[in-house]
């Protein structure tokens, strides 16, 4: 099974994708962001734009998943914002045409919801390194509330943990009580962000 987490920069795709892998026995992240962060490390920076508009990213995040879904066991978990229709059916659809079971969701917030998100990003540093997805946050929020982006989520008022919760309900998939209390789910979230600090 395929769980293809999308939504906008700072929709808490990455916070809720750990969660689940935490939570949810032989579940594994896959990050297709790491297939374009090679490509823009092969291409000299003048000529980097979006690796999404590169065939070789689409084609290789499909080639990887599709591997990693036939010899891997448990559910595999992919969080990534696609907003392009073709791109979306280049990668999704090409996997459920394999005969993949691939469920997507959405995760949605009000703008306001997001920008505080990525402020908080780099510890207060976000808006900054994320100045990109800002300039295209508005497109990118009116392009995934598109039926075909479905099943949407909105988690302004949603914690990370019932996010996930739902999503495994959703998908029929077994999922660990969270015995986290609020000071260790704040210093868990805090890491995975950390950890996740984009600089390519």
């Amino acid at each position: 099974m395929l769980l293809w987490i999308n939504g906008p920069f700072g929709g808490g795709k990455t916070q809720t994708s750990f969660e689940l892998q935490r939570r949810v026995p032989g579940s594994v992240v896959c990050d297709p962001e790491h297939v374009g962060f090679g490509l823009h490390r092969m291409t000299p920076a003048g000529l980097r734009g979006d690796f999404q508009d590169l065939a070789a990213w689409r084609a290789g995040v499909h080639e990887v998943l599709d591997m990693v879904l036939r010899k891997h066991d448990g559910p595999v978990i992919a969080p990534m914002t696609v907003v392009r229709l073709d791109y979306f059916a280049q990668i999704i659809g090409r996997l459920r045409a394999d005969g993949h079971d691939v469920h997507h969701f959405t995760l949605l917030a009000q703008r306001a919801t997001v920008l505080r998100r990525l402020r908080e990003r780099g510890l207060g540093r976000g808006i900054r390194w994320e100045s990109s997805a800002v300039r295209r946050l508005d497109d990118c929020l009116e392009r995934l509330q598109a039926p075909e982006f479905a099943e949407h989520i909105h988690t302004d008022h949603v914690p990370v943990a019932a996010v996930a919760e739902r999503i495994a309900s959703t998908t029929g998939l077994d999922i660990a009580p969270n015995n986290d209390s609020r000071l260790r789910g704040r210093l868990r979230r805090a890491a995975v962000g950390v950890r996740h600090i984009r600089f390519d």
